[in-house]
């Protein structure tokens, strides 16, 4: 992710003051942002308050990004570090450098590489599900809503017979997992598991203080 040339041209694009470039990036890691500060289980305000902040100290220190591509790892940080000032110390008066408050590993924070893993993911699971049919879109988004439907409901809303709801989602999901960005995200992880130990490790995102 590191060299992702995605993230770079849209960090350099930003700080150059490109606003498409700006809106792409917001776009595509506000719900990294709100995947983190949710983990803290905060208040749905002060949710809205920490990816607020967050992009308020990206503006600021995007002309300082030594490495653009390490933008996510930033992200992740920022936005723990944030939640933890405020779980703290109350609601901000103003945004604060995350750098003044150190993370506590008892606070429960997951590793920044844990939640880019689990972006990259569910960015890759929601490109690919635009990509399948509008019916398999229908029946996947039945089967995982909270509480998932019953295949009665299925049955009925789809035209399709209760029988046949699990092969078509086998189907279905077997159509994801071959969709471009679900099959390149897993030949990735497959061939970072094949990887001897103590092969290449994703560093910590640099930012000059």
């Amino acid at each position: 992710m590191r060299d992702d040339p995605t993230v770079i041209r849209m960090v350099e694009g930003a700080r150059d003051g490109d606003k498409g470039a700006w809106d792409e990036l917001v776009e595509r890691y506000a719900p990294l942002v709100w995947s983190v500060a949710r983990r803290f289980r905060l208040p749905a305000a002060d949710v809205d308050d920490v990816g607020q902040t967050v992009w308020l100290l990206l503006i600021e220190r995007l002309p300082e990004l030594r490495e653009p591509a390490a933008l996510p790892g930033w992200i992740v940080t920022t936005t723990q570090r944030e939640c933890l000032r405020l779980m703290r110390f109350g609601r901000r008066t103003e945004p604060t450098d995350p750098a003044d408050v150190p993370p506590d590993p008892s606070d429960g924070v997951r590793p920044v590489d844990e939640e880019l893993l689990a972006h990259e993911r569910h960015e890759a699971v929601r490109g690919g599900f635009a990509q399948l049919t509008p019916r398999c879109q229908s029946l996947l988004s039945m089967l995982v809503d909270d509480p998932p439907a019953s295949y009665t409901e299925i049955s009925q809303k789809l035209n399709m017979p209760v029988g046949s709801i699990g092969p078509n989602r086998a189907r279905c999901l077997g159509r994801l997992r071959q969709t471009p960005a679900l099959a390149e995200l897993i030949g990735t992880q497959q061939d970072q598991t094949a990887q001897p130990e103590g092969g290449g490790q994703r560093g910590r995102p640099v930012v000059d203080r």
